[in-house]
């Protein structure tokens, strides 16, 4: 019903329980709009979902992958939840610029200093490590079949 809800321009909806012994349920009445879906979808509060799988290169996307996996062991250590250490988007955009130093994260809408000082330097070294490891990848060898 949920789902309904969110993808539909709805007007008004209407609930009664009805008790009828074991034939008791809840009657909902939807009034919408045909045709016309609703302007909110994905998260349910007006935001659309990135696919960042999707919206970044393969190496951005497990450098991003990384980031999220460090941010919640983080998040479980300091009993918090996960977008008060960073959110999808900031960690989308590190992945994404590379960003190596505490400078860079600055530039990142939303990130202040008291973060940058908190997680800056385990966030730096992750790229760096993640970075390093790619410049080490062997090339693939050109084909020698004629």
């Amino acid at each position: 019903m949920n789902l309904f809800l969110r993808s539909h321009k709805v007007l008004t909806v209407h609930q009664e329980f009805v008790a009828d012994g074991i034939n008791s349920a809840w009657h909902f009445a939807v009034e919408f709009l045909v045709g016309q879906a609703n302007e909110k979808s994905g998260s349910g509060d007006g935001r659309k979902r990135i696919d960042y799988r999707e919206s970044l290169d393969p190496e951005s996307f497990s450098l991003y992958a990384r980031l999220r996996d460090w941010r919640k062991q983080v998040a479980e250590q300091e009993a918090v939840p996960l977008y008060t250490i960073f959110t999808n988007k900031q960690l989308a955009c590190i992945a994404e610029e590379r960003i190596q130093s505490k400078e860079g994260l600055r530039k990142i809408e939303g990130v202040g200093a008291a973060r940058i000082d908190k997680y800056g330097a385990a966030l730096i070294e992750l790229v760096v490590t993640a970075h390093e490891k790619n410049d080490e990848a062997p090339e693939q060898p050109l084909s020698t079949d004629h």
